[in-house]
């Protein structure tokens, strides 16, 4: 079977990286309000974001990056995931993010975020950092008062108990609960999604893998994609190549999710490989630079590969965020003020300028019912695959002169041009039944989509507000139930996931693992009908 084009089964179900640069969220959000400010006088002012599908924290990093660049404000980022892999994945690059320079220095640092964030096969020295930190984030988790005493940025207190038990189970699973590589075969798991993808196209990946990224992606405007870095990622999932090759052969557990398989008419849990195999990490940090030096050309060609200029931001991004954390500590806090040994006033210890609140699954379509989020948010941010969520209710949430940013599907290869512009169209009326407006005279943009709510906006929050609204018969939405959803207690079972010999009926899928009294066949596990690509029509 050859994959149809515009299928979007390369996106995968479960998202790890995101598929547009990384934006300052300050820049995108409304400036401060002088009359505010001028109430509160010696308060700091904050900026409440609300983000749906983030998944990889690169928007709130490269907003703490250029913290400095704006005037102080406190941040509150509330992000909603889809599972609960994700949530654990942004605990851990943040936990990397904020590690102390004495602990680890900036070169190391951002290598093992590019290893752990971006590739499929590890070197046993990241491997091993990646076991060391999730069992002691399994030990924080059950333990609040420890969890906010180490990890001060972090909330979970919005999380149900058992979204807390199965956060848990995913970090005791990355400490290697289940030993050896044969837990998550990571290789043949790539390979047997690869198969599965591309059908009988698999023997001329090669070329099909030059031809999306020649005629697709340098034609959307990401030209720093080399070649052979982007070969190498489609046929292994090693995108980042800072060693020798020999050195990547330890499975990145943080990569594994779990997803509901049908067996003789039985729901089954299967740990397996689920994400991306069609576009690559290197969109978020590798096609955008601040060193216009790093995206010269010669000859027609990019001087710098996507891989190395993903280096640079990510270890200039780790240096501003240590420079603006030491900065802030020894400014204090400037509403608590002690007296030193002199009498003199001293700085307080700076309370921790930004917080990072994890909000339960699936929450999207009721905060609006809480009062405390009601008109809270003066930025909403909204991923390509969560535009679903896009609603009069979630609307409700934003405050007036609020702004929503929505990611578009730019960089989905497998999407064709009229798509894409569907796409487009069917956000600006999913936004529009929102309460948002476009901005007049904006400057047109094919990744993101900017709206802002009007002050004098009133959001019907009425069916009839979305169902006017005729949706393009392709454009393409993933929708929520799609996601990578365990089962009880979300989380899949823990036994190794059982491959099947190669074959033809065997090549196209990742059977799940036997249950009690129970061994599945390799050629009788099938996706249950509702866990099909996350790209869907709306």
């Amino acid at each position: 079977m050859t994959t149809p084009a515009g299928s979007g089964a390369g996106f995968g179900s479960v998202s790890w990286w995101g598929l547009s640069p990384a934006l300052d969220l300050q820049a995108e959000s409304p400036p401060v309000d002088t009359d505010l400010r001028d109430d509160t006088e010696h308060k700091t002012p904050e900026l409440d974001v609300l983000l749906l599908g983030s998944v990889d924290g690169r928007h709130l990093l490269r907003t703490l990056a250029r913290a400095a660049l704006w005037p102080r404000r406190r941040l509150h980022f509330y992000v909603l995931e889809n599972n609960l892999e994700a949530v654990a994945r942004h605990m851990l690059i943040f936990s990397l993010a904020l590690e102390e320079p004495e602990t680890m220095g900036l070169q190391e640092r951002s290598e093992t975020f590019l290893e752990l964030w971006g590739n499929a096969l590890l070197r046993p020295q990241v491997a091993a950092f990646v076991r060391a930190q999730a069992k002691r984030l399994a030990h924080l988790v059950p333990e609040p008062d420890r969890l906010a005493e180490q990890l001060p940025w972090l909330s979970l207190g919005a999380l149900k108990f058992r979204e807390r038990d199965a956060l848990e189970a995913v970090f005791r699973f990355w400490a290697g609960g289940e030993k050896g590589p044969e837990a998550f075969p990571m290789s043949r798991l790539w390979d047997s999604r690869l198969r599965h993808y591309l059908g009988s196209r698999y023997d001329a990946r090669r070329g099909v893998s030059d031809w999306d990224l020649h005629m697709k992606l340098h034609d959307r405007g990401a030209r720093v994609i080399h070649t052979r870095e982007f070969r190498r990622w489609r046929d292994t999932g090693v995108a980042f190549e800072l060693r020798d090759p020999s050195a990547y052969h330890m499975p990145n557990r943080t990569l594994a999710s779990g997803r509901l398989l049908s067996h003789h008419g039985e729901r089954v849990a299967a740990r397996g490989y689920w994400g991306d195999i069609a576009t690559g990490p290197f969109v978020a940090f590798g096609i955008e630079a601040d060193d216009d030096s790093l995206l010269r050309t010669s000859n027609g060609q990019p001087v710098k590969t996507a891989g190395e200029i993903t280096q640079h931001n990510v270890t200039e991004l780790f240096r501003e965020v240590a420079a603006w954390g030491r900065r802030r500590n020894t400014q204090g806090n400037p509403e608590q003020v002690h007296q030193d040994k002199d009498g003199g006033p001293e700085p307080a210890p700076a309370p921790e300028f930004f917080t990072v609140y994890f909000l339960p699954l699936g929450s999207a379509q009721t905060l609006h019912h809480k009062s405390c989020y009601k008109e809270r948010f003066q930025l909403l941010y909204v991923a390509c695959g969560m535009v679903h969520l896009l609603s009069p209710d979630l609307g409700a949430c934003v405050a007036s002169g609020g702004r929503l940013v929505v990611e578009l599907a730019r960089y989905l290869v497998d999407l064709r041009q009229e798509q894409l512009q569907g796409f487009a169209t069917r956000v600006g009326e999913l936004a529009r039944a929102a309460g948002f407006t476009p901005p007049p005279q904006a400057q047109p943009s094919e990744t993101f989509a900017r709206f802002y709510k009007a002050r004098d906006s009133a959001c019907h929050r009425t069916d009839a507000a979305v169902d006017s609204v005729t949706p393009p018969p392709d454009v393409l939405v993933p929708p929520l139930e799609d996601q990578s959803q365990p089962l009880e207690g979300r989380t899949p079972p823990s036994e190794p996931l059982q491959l099947p010999p190669e074959s033809p009926a065997s090549r196209s899928e990742v059977p799940a693992p036997p249950t009690e009294n129970q061994t599945p066949k390799s050629g009788s596990l099938t996706p249950l009908p509702d866990t099909q690509s996350p790209i869907s029509d709306l």
